[in-house]
């Protein structure tokens, strides 16, 4: 039972953190969710609760999204999460998590040092970001991080990050939970969790809500960039470690 209310306290945080940083929270759930299940139980479930976590997030903020990014960075990262799920079984996970880790640390330092570097939202750059995050998303469960790298880059409002995140995020989340599903990911014995991950993506992207109307736009895009960084160094320690 303590077990219990520790992973949903932490499920609650990852998911205030994913609402924070913008792409959300199966960056952080799921080094937490993979101290308590196996890693194939951890994709399984982090894409289930993705699901509810990302409509909860279109209803808070659903003003806000970019449809031509939906569609240019949102279709290539759906196709593409397909193909990841299907390799998930085959590829050496440490392997892509050290490139991944290495990625997210080079990047989001780049544009933290080199405040005034932009890339412009074009349809060869939107499929290139979606193309990358959807297979990422497939192969480790979570390829926010780059769909963030992808968004912050273009330098879009609070409002357009969020909401255009979690539609493409939604789509990505759908497809693979169907096949993590067929790949035997989503075990029955853990499905008493889904309720209370449930409550904890509407409270956690609540409270994230009301801290973000507190945050600047220029503050928020070094939020996103920071927590990359950070998980990008969490990544490579876990590797290093275990």
């Amino acid at each position: 039972m303590d077990h219990l209310i520790l992973f949903i306290l932490l499920a609650l945080l990852a998911e205030i953190l994913g609402t924070i940083g913008g792409f959300g929270s199966s960056l952080f759930f799921i080094p937490i969710a993979s101290f308590f299940l196996d890693f194939h139980s951890v994709l399984g479930i982090t894409a289930i609760f993705h699901v509810s976590s990302n409509i909860t997030k279109i209803a808070f903020f659903r003003k806000g999204f970019n449809k031509k990014l939906v569609i240019w960075l949102g279709i290539p990262a759906v196709v593409f999460v397909i193909i990841g799920a299907y390799l998930s079984k085959l590829i050496q996970i440490d392997i892509l998590e050290t490139l991944l880790a290495i990625f997210l640390i080079i990047t989001s330092l780049t544009f933290l040092i080199f405040k005034n570097i932009t890339v412009k939202p074009t349809i060869k750059n939107s499929i290139t970001g979606g193309v990358f995050s959807g297979l990422v998303a497939g192969l480790i469960g979570t390829g926010g991080a780059i769909r963030g790298i992808t968004l912050a880059a273009f330098n879009l409002n609070i409002e357009t990050f969020i909401a255009t995140s979690a539609i493409i995020d939604l789509g990505i989340d759908v497809s693979r939970s169907i096949v993590y599903y067929t790949n035997g990911f989503v075990h029955n014995h853990y499905l008493y969790l889904i309720p209370f991950l449930l409550v904890a993506s509407v409270v956690g992207t609540f409270i994230g809500k009301k801290i973000l109307t507190k945050i600047s736009e220029d503050k928020f895009k070094s939020i996103v960039l920071i927590l990359i960084f950070i998980i990008g160094l969490i990544t490579l320690g876990k590797i290093i470690i275990g």
